[in-house]
């Protein structure tokens, strides 16, 4: 059974390259998610990193790595609205051939005020993003049926497919909406992007045309207080990929600790589910993921893990995936106002 998981996931690298990365903490990765996010904060700059490893109980020194960084602030224009302005990169190396993609961009949006009054804003905003990617595979590492004797012997010396190419460059484009409401101590997002615009050509062979397929996505949270120091932060998103689909959703309960004008300290606990489709096509829950995170001044940590409840279990043994997020906001008070903006 663990084979079979193994060689089906040794696949998935080579054949499903319509699907982008994700992260659980979906919500502290927020210009890769859409570029309407970019600058959207309460502090002037942001620096952000992330890291995912994915299915080390299966497939070991092969498992699946995902690493991410962004940089964004915002420029205040007029009294009421500002641009966003920020640049990121991610890396994903999966599988025994270490099919992998490295991607850097540029990100700017533009966030013009609706209505609002000194206790509560709301915003419209619209983002793009441009970007250079590099996808690349070790062919040198493939086993082919015809260096098979069929009688369960291997020999490399055979010949297998002749490739054209083990790596290539593509440029993609994205672009993305974004509303966002600050109601005293309460707030609601809710946006959308549309990923790949261009459908850049994804394959290895010089004769054959394999787009990337574009993609959509869906993505909505908020802030609710309960109490004074006592707050449930929901949210969810959800991706549509070609045949592939993806829901996430679920909610932390936030505990301030201490608030100050520009910082303040908290923790979260939450509980988040995935649904998506497999295989053969069927909507099933993929996993369970629990979450913390914890803020400190301008500091923010994020820890979340997977825990795998599909057909893969028996393989996995309920493993899925660890992440860690890190967040680092500047908030050097040369702002002349201050800006209504969800806390990511």
């Amino acid at each position: 059974m663990k084979k079979a998981c193994v060689l089906v996931l040794m696949l998935s690298c080579i054949y499903g390259t319509a699907q982008d990365i994700h992260f659980s903490q979906f919500y502290m990765s927020p210009i890769h998610l859409n570029p309407a996010m970019t600058g959207v904060m309460n502090c002037n700059k942001r620096f952000i990193g992330n890291y995912r490893n994915q299915w080390s109980s299966v497939l070991r020194s092969n498992a699946y790595n995902t690493f991410a960084a962004s940089y964004d602030q915002r420029i205040e224009v007029g009294r009421y609205d500002y641009f966003g302005i920020g640049g990121g990169f991610w890396g994903d190396v999966a599988g025994q051939l270490n099919f992998g993609t490295i991607q850097g961009k540029l990100a700017g949006s533009f966030s013009k005020r609706m209505a609002g009054s000194r206790t509560n804003s709301h915003y419209l905003a619209a983002g793009f993003d441009v970007g250079l990617a590099q996808r690349s595979i070790d062919f040198t590492k493939a086993q082919y049926g015809s260096q098979h004797d069929g009688q369960g012997g291997f020999d490399p010396t055979l010949p297998g497919e002749a490739l054209d190419r083990d790596n290539f460059v593509f440029a993609d484009l994205n672009v993305g909406l974004l509303w966002f409401s600050v109601l005293d101590k309460n707030n609601f997002y809710v946006g959308a992007a549309y990923s790949h615009l261009n459908q850049p050509n994804q394959s290895f062979s010089n004769d054959r045309l394999v787009p990337l397929t574009s993609k959509i996505t869906v993505h909505a949270g908020g802030e609710m207080a309960l109490k004074n120091n006592l707050s449930l932060v929901p949210g969810l998103v959800m991706f549509r990929q070609g045949e592939a689909f993806e829901l996430n959703l679920g909610t932390s309960a936030k505990f301030i600790t201490q608030k100050a004008k520009d910082f303040e300290q908290s923790f979260q606990f939450g509980a988040w589910v995935r649904l998506a489709n497999h295989f053969e096509k069927t909507f099933t829950t993929d996993a369970v993921i629990v979450s913390s995170r914890f803020d400190f001044n301008q500091y923010g940590i994020g820890l979340s893990y997977d825990l795998n409840i599909s057909s893969l279990r028996p393989a996995s043994n309920g493993n899925g995936a660890f992440e860690l997020s890190l967040i680092y906001n500047i908030c050097d008070g040369s702002s002349r106002r201050g800006v209504y903006c969800p806390t990511f």
